[in-house]
């Protein structure tokens, strides 16, 4: 009995020692290996539906033409290195490089993804992407993205970095909201930073403005907005209002568009005068003394018409 108990972990210890040996011996084996090694090919996988990077920058980016990473001997090659100049690209969010056995080195690349282009008053363009980082515009691709100019102090570096003001926050968490929704993604077309620093939204359809504020309650106030659209422009008209005030919580305020009801009335006035006159004329003209020479008036919804 006792000797069962000396031999148990002696074997235990004999089975350990060997798997060491064999994992020493491999790991020779694959170094002896490496050192023959030669790259044969960079492959470069680049996901997404951004272009701001294709191929051909990538190859210029890891050098790949100038020192033939090609037929060099893997040992030859900083793995890290090449890594480290993918990700000092602005529009690069990770990259991820490594070598197979084969010699193929495996490149990996994923492109920010900007959602926000930002023209600030001085003049300055640049693009915030889905962090809330501002990165730079590109020379090969233009992004589609919702854009917003008007009095932004946010100034840019040209570099990849944070925002720093507290309008420029706002005027992300907007866009992120708004690209979030189908629905105003789709109606939303510009965004507007008035002289009081408060966030306008240009719609796509209406000629009005709205004025959101700030980016606080924004579910409140765009459901808000959404009941406006559902329940009062129908019955006035989509151009009937020049602003739409949806900054307070719980309230939405109309202004009405004084031109558009100055020419209604207008029209209207002209209409009724003309009518007049006519109903006049044909009173003059009646020699009978019925009046059936006077005008009738045909209304329908689309128009006014007199007929004889």
């Amino acid at each position: 009995m006792f000797k069962k108990h000396i031999w148990k972990p002696l074997l235990i210890g004999f089975g350990w020692l060997v798997s060491l040996a064999g994992l020493v011996v491999l790991m020779s084996f694959i170094e002896v290996k490496k050192e023959e090694l030669v790259c044969k090919k960079v492959n470069v996988y680049i996901p997404g539906n951004q272009y701001f990077l294709d191929r051909q920058e990538i190859d210029n980016i890891l050098q790949t033409t100038s020192h033939s990473l090609i037929g060099r001997k893997v040992q030859r090659i900083d793995i890290h290195a090449l890594e480290n100049k993918l990700r000092h690209n602005p529009f690069v969010e990770f990259a991820k490089v490594y070598l197979d056995m084969d010699g193929t080195i495996q490149v990996e690349v994923s492109q920010r993804q900007p959602i926000l282009r930002i023209m600030n008053r001085f003049d300055q363009d640049f693009y915030v992407d889905q962090h809330g980082l501002k990165m730079p515009l590109s020379q090969n691709f233009t992004a589609r993205v919702l854009a917003v100019n008007g009095y932004i102090d946010e100034l840019f570096a040209n570099k990849v970095d944070s925002l720093h003001t507290a309008l420029a926050k706002e005027i992300f968490k907007t866009a992120d909201f708004i690209r979030k929704d189908s629905l105003w993604d789709a109606q939303i077309a510009q965004l507007y930073v008035n002289k009081d620093h408060e966030i306008e939204l240009i719609p796509r359809v209406g000629n009005q403005r709205i004025l959101l504020g700030n980016a606080d309650s924004l579910e409140v106030k765009f459901n808000n907005l959404k009941v406006f659209y559902k329940q009062a422009l129908p019955l006035v008209g989509w151009d009937a209002y020049k602003l739409i005030n949806i900054k307070y919580y719980n309230q939405v305020v109309g202004v009405r568009n004084e031109t558009l009801i100055d020419s209604l009335k207008r029209r209207k006035e002209f209409m009724a005068d003309s009518v007049k006159k006519a109903t006049i004329n044909a009173f003059k003209q009646d020699t009978t003394g019925r009046g059936d020479a006077a005008p009738v008036l045909d209304n329908t919804k689309e128009k006014t018409s007199i007929k004889n």
